[in-house]
């Protein structure tokens, strides 16, 4: 599927499988790529918290009717948005065509900005409350092909619940809607694959060396059917004297994003942090939950929020941490991913980080940027240390 303007992808599984921080390592890993990811709500949530349950209709097939064609035409609206994404990104990227090629940069926006759409469960998981004949039937009502329909998809990332393998994980308090047993879960779960395995592109995510393996599964299963290099593993962090900035506002595919990230007061042992993308007029929020076991293990979890959540949450913003603003160069050279970033309370320095397959991934440092030394290991050029340095009375001292 390399060079595919817009793809189209489910992400689905039993209850507790992992969906919502998923979507979080989706954005994160893709946007990056240069890729406009954008998240399809799952229907059956959506009429749910509306009012509109099983319960009150006169049947269940009646509800999954009501479902499947919600899920048939938002499908079709953001199939249609994607198109209009990547056709005005292609005009801008001619518009903004003029500028000379950096020697050594390669760009990280490119013409025809590529789009993936991300469903939240999709048409063919209405299959597994449904018989056979049912199901058929809801075709020829809709007029749908069960073959057409299927091929709309590009692939199917199908996350395994965790009331298999890793039940001590299943719980019911991160989804309102979800009241359902662990065996009633897996008995879901399998369901769900029947409803899906005919797919040509069907992959499961299973539940084998921890949740952040299986997110990273994903990402890399996912980078696959996109044609992607697989998602970095490690990050290398410098400290650099401070950039030139309209060197950086010339560079073509060099691009800017501005991020807030603000600590909650947490338990102990847990780090409750906000934080605010924004580029342009675009803005994401998200909210993410470190939190440290038995052998110093870290267990994160990630979701994006509202704005009107993001700014119920600040209320509950840590006073011993001051919020961190800072300003985010990306750029890719020689075949890398780099991270620039700019703080407002410095003038002479910035920090560099690197994304790379593994800790010994040979790599160049941007010819135009000046290393004053490594920071990788040093807790100090954290966020969340300069969050509480900022905090205090006075700054600490310079290089």
């Amino acid at each position: 599927m390399t060079g595919k303007r817009i793809t189209k992808i489910v992400l689905t599984g039993g209850p507790c499988a992992g969906k919502t921080t998923g979507m979080s390592w989706i954005q994160n890993t893709f946007e990056k790529m240069g890729y406009a990811v954008i998240f399809m709500q799952e229907p059956a949530t959506e009429l749910k918290s509306a009012g509109i349950t099983p319960a009150r209709c006169s049947s269940m097939m009646a509800y999954q009717l009501f479902q499947m064609k919600l899920q048939l035409e938002k499908e079709e609206v953001y199939t249609r948005a994607a198109k209009d994404i990547a056709e005005a990104s292609e005009k801008r990227a001619g518009n903004n065509g003029d500028h000379e090629n950096h020697e050594n940069l390669q760009r990280t926006q490119r013409p025809g900005k590529k789009v993936l759409i991300v469903c939240d469960r999709g048409f063919f998981d209405n299959r597994a409350y449904m018989t056979s004949e049912e199901f058929s039937e809801a075709l020829q009502i809709l007029g749908v092909s069960e073959e057409e329909k299927l091929r709309s998809y590009d692939a199917v990332f199908h996350l395994e619940t965790t009331a298999k393998n890793a039940k001590v994980f299943y719980g019911t308090a991160t989804n309102a809607i979800r009241d359902e047993t662990p065996e009633q879960a897996a008995a879901l779960d399998d369901r769900v694959i029947a409803a899906w395995n005919r797919h040509p592109n069907y992959r499961i995510i299973e539940n084998l060396n921890g949740f952040e393996d299986k997110m990273r599964h994903l990402v890399a299963e996912i980078a696959s059917v996109l044609g992607e290099p697989k998602p970095y593993e490690a990050r290398r962090r410098f400290l650099v004297h401070y950039p030139d900035i309209d060197m950086l506002d010339a560079l073509p595919g060099c691009y800017r994003e501005e991020i807030e990230q603000v600590y909650l007061h947490a338990p102990q042992n847990e780090e409750i942090r906000l934080r605010r993308r924004s580029s342009g007029e675009d803005c994401v929020y998200y909210i993410t939950t470190t939190k440290i076991t038995e052998g110093h293990r870290c267990l994160e979890s990630e979701g994006r929020l509202t704005e009107r959540e993001y700014k119920q949450f600040l209320g509950n913003a840590d006073s011993g941490m001051k919020p961190i603003h800072k300003t985010r160069w990306c750029l890719t050279f020689y075949g890398h991913y780099y991270e620039l970033d700019l703080y407002p309370f410095w003038q002479d320095r910035a920090v560099l980080e690197v994304l790379l397959g593994d800790e010994e991934e040979e790599f160049r440092i941007p010819d135009f940027l000046q290393v004053i030394r490594e920071v990788t290991k040093d807790r100090e050029y954290d966020v969340a240390s300069l969050a509480r340095q900022q905090a205090q009375p006075a700054l600490p001292s310079g290089e």
